[in-house]
């Protein structure tokens, strides 16, 4: 995998993944920045829920379950002191769909973090506190054929 950065002036980046996809980064204003884009430290956030929402909804359409909405919502924590890391993260899981089962998505999550998460498992091997919580919702609308 390769990646290019480029700055923009101030302390702004323009960052192009391998795949062709760009993204903004720019600092926070109390560092000089414009808000011009994403901080760094919340594109590794966006990119462990990305991953993680990732995983529960294809492991969740690999058990059959008639999945229709998945989020993920995170609270992280950070050090006090520089270099600033991540100390804790919680992700939060709604899944909405037709008669999903809580036992299913408690799976999918486990099989997500302990196995499958690319981002949370560095994350958690470099100290970072993962936690996890789910709910389940079920669809008001009719039922989709899975």
């Amino acid at each position: 995998m390769q990646a290019s950065i480029q700055w923009v002036g101030g302390v702004a980046f323009d960052a192009k993944s391998e795949s062709g996809h760009q993204v903004t980064m720019d600092g926070s204003p109390a560092y000089g920045g414009e808000n011009r884009g994403a901080r760094p430290m919340e594109l590794i956030l966006l990119g462990l829920g990305g991953c993680a929402a990732f995983d529960i909804v294809t492991i969740l359409k690999k058990a059959r379950q008639d999945v229709t909405d998945v989020r993920c919502e995170l609270k992280a924590e950070r050090a006090d002191e520089i270099p600033a890391v991540f100390t804790k993260i919680h992700l939060h899981f709604t899944v909405v769909g037709h008669g999903v089962k809580d036992k299913q998505v408690e799976k999918a999550i486990h099989l997500s973090a302990d196995k499958y998460c690319s981002a949370s498992r560095m994350l958690s091997q470099g100290g970072v506190e993962i936690t996890h919580s789910f709910e389940v919702v079920e669809d008001a609308t009719a039922p989709q054929s899975v």
